[in-house]
């Protein structure tokens, strides 16, 4: 009786074996890109480096605004418990990645060069120059925070290019695919599963790849730029601080 169950199960396995479609053991995927023309290949290329690109960017954006932010949080710590601003400068040399650090370098370097020129004047020519010497500070402060934000946003901008041209890309294959497919058709003169099936799942996959590529592109393209913002606002702050200080101990006289 175990005997004849053993030899049931394996005639109905053997069976099942023979009816089930056969494939070359690598899986759809790989049926599916095999099948694919040299379009689609070549789109599928294209959206793959495309891909390995933005998570590259990602990865190194990541890291760089949480150091930038980890060395933001350091300078402010220094800026607000020291009392003397060429201290300050001396001791935030090293601190390269933190935005805020940066325009109180370039205020400084600015600040000093008016107070050898203002040394240079006399009492009634130091009046007459100290609302222009306050104007180009504020200037040089905001072109410094525009000069930080262009390079906290570098390589950003490719995140949202991918995000909203990769389903397009990945359409374009789409509708080569379903062409190729009824062009297949029209050549063999019989619309059968084995005719329209290679073309149309070298449509599906371009435009599954291009999703793929381009979902995490906007999703770190919005994540970023939000994390860009919160920068901003540190350096308009911080520079509202500062312009009030340096107003207070050099130009009140």
């Amino acid at each position: 009786m175990c005997k004849l169950n053993i030899l049931s199960i394996l005639s109905l396995a053997q069976t099942a074996e023979q009816a089930a479609p056969k494939n070359s053991g690598h899986g759809v995927l790989y049926e599916a890109i095999h099948s694919a023309g040299p379009v689609g290949i070549a789109i599928l290329l294209i959206l793959a480096l495309a891909s390995v690109i933005c998570w590259a960017i990602i990865i190194y954006k990541l890291f760089y605004l949480r150091k930038a932010k980890a060395e933001s949080a350091k300078f402010l710590d220094i800026f607000w418990s020291s009392k003397r601003l060429d201290t300050i400068y001396q001791e935030t040399q090293n601190l390269t990645l933190a935005p805020v650090a940066a325009l109180f370098r370039a205020g400084y370097q600015e600040l000093v060069k008016i107070q050898k020129r203002r040394a240079q004047n006399s009492v009634e020519e130091q009046q007459e120059t100290q609302i222009s010497d306050k104007d180009i500070l504020q200037r040089t402060l905001t072109k410094s925070a525009l000069n930080e934000i262009t390079n906290l946003e570098s390589l950003i901008s490719f995140l949202g290019t991918l995000g909203s041209t990769g389903p397009f890309i990945g359409l374009f294959g789409t509708v080569w695919g379903i062409m190729d497919a009824f062009f297949e058709v029209g050549r063999m003169g019989n619309a059968n599963l084995a005719t329209i099936a290679p073309g149309v799942s070298e449509a599906l996959l371009t435009t599954a790849v291009g999703l793929i590529a381009a979902i995490p592109a906007v999703v770190a393209y919005n994540y970023l730029n939000n994390k860009v913002k919160f920068f901003d606002v540190e350096m308009d702050s911080f520079s509202s601080d500062f312009l009030n200080i340096i107003d207070r101990h050099f130009f009140s006289n």
